[in-house]
């Protein structure tokens, strides 16, 4: 494994993989629905799936505006790819902002460098109606220190392919479903039932269908800080943040596809107007809409998480903040997607031309989905009542 250990070094390193290697079987991927394996044995190679972790504990010790990018990069060459790679940061942030140096959380991320180790969340349930803030299944007690717990995920992303499973589980039997842990335990002590299967229509190569997850693993898998918190401090605003600069990527790749198409038309007619350059201009302006969205989104994480305590995080104007870029990205995404097979035309619509854009499009629509807009639309209505700043 060659570690990274420099800014440059990492954006680098992941550009070349995006480029060379998720771009050349991104097609692929999507045709037949399976992992990304060439891009994630790539990244692993150069110790990517470390990134975010401490330097004193052998990783690079780089930050969210990192991983942000990086995931940029490898959604403009392919969706499912840039996705995968995301969601494993967000779980290896929340274990390295939540574990409060308790040992065994330690010796794992330790693990996780040397290994490269692709962790997967398991948070959505079945009977919750989308709330990731509450649980049904709880953590059974079953000696000093053995415990045990049975979920129903509806979907579980990358889940067979994944070295472990970061999962939200009620603290207890005798628990409310909101007061959630998280544990996080590997595919040795994990049995996975499938629920279903996985032909989706868009971010195909996530391999993401449902599961019945069943664990034993022992009380110090458990990662000490309550998931309210882990929540509101990390997960959902840098799950919005990562997947957000994911869309991005895609709808990025699916303009420069239609300004290579506007391009090589002004080449074949030379001197004369070319229709497709005026929706072009419109095109930039809502990719500009997007970029502006998610670069403002960024910024604004950076500032609330360096204050002190992460206080800022917690608020719910915070709150508001992270959840309407979900929505806003998620909606824009397919629409810069929808522009610019409106400007490549029949070559953008078909799958077999250097224009197409029906990948992009599938990919990004997938975005509302994923914790459900309408559902945090129902969160931002509540908050919008009681909040005093937005």
């Amino acid at each position: 494994m060659a570690a990274i250990d420099e800014q440059t070094t990492f954006a680098d390193e992941v550009g070349r993989i995006a480029d060379e290697i998720a771009a050349v079987h991104a097609d692929d991927v999507d045709k037949a629905a399976r992992f990304p394996t060439e891009t994630f044995d790539a990244l692993r190679e150069a110790g990517a799936l470390s990134a975010l972790v401490p330097e004193s504990l052998g990783g690079a010790g780089l930050g969210i505006a990192d991983a942000a990018a990086a995931s940029l990069a490898l959604g403009r060459r392919c969706g499912a790819s840039g996705l995968v790679f995301a969601m494993h940061q967000i779980q290896v942030a929340c274990i390295v902002r939540h574990y409060d140096g308790a040992g065994w959380f330690e010796e794992y991320l330790r693990a996780l460098v040397r290994e490269q180790r692709l962790i997967a969340s398991v948070t959505s349930e079945v009977g919750t109606g989308g709330d990731t803030g509450r649980s049904i299944a709880p953590i059974t007690v079953v000696g000093e220190t053995a415990r045990t717990f049975e979920k129903q995920a509806p979907t579980v992303s990358y889940g067979a392919h994944a070295d472990d499973f970061l999962t939200t589980v009620r603290r207890a039997v005798d628990a409310d479903g909101g007061e959630q842990v998280a544990v996080l335990t590997s595919n040795e002590q994990v049995e996975l039932e499938p629920m279903g299967t996985w032909d989706p229509f868009g971010m195909r190569g996530t391999c993401s269908p449902g599961f019945t997850v069943r664990a034993s693993f022992e009380a110090e898998q458990i990662l000490p800080q309550p998931f309210s918190t882990i929540g509101s401090e990390t997960m959902v605003p840098v799950s919005h943040l990562l997947w957000s600069h994911v869309w991005l990527g895609v709808a990025t790749e699916a303009f420069e596809r239609a300004r290579a198409f506007v391009r090589a038309s002004a080449k074949r007619t030379p001197g004369e107007p070319v229709p497709a350059a005026t929706r072009l201009s419109h095109l930039m302006t809502q990719l500009s809409l997007l970029r502006g969205e998610v670069e403002s989104a960024l910024d604004e994480f950076l500032v609330a998480d360096a204050t002190p305590n992460r206080e800022r995080l917690a608020t719910m104007s915070a709150a508001l903040r992270f959840n309407n870029l979900k929505i806003a990205a998620s909606e824009q995404a397919p629409r810069v997607c929808q522009g610019a097979m409106n400007v490549c035309g029949i070559v953008g619509f078909k799958n077999d031309t250097p224009y197409s854009v029906g990948r992009h499009l599938r990919d990004t629509m997938s975005g509302a989905l994923m914790i459900a807009n309408e559902r945090i639309h129902q969160t931002n209505a509540a908050l919008l009542l009681v909040a005093k700043e937005i």
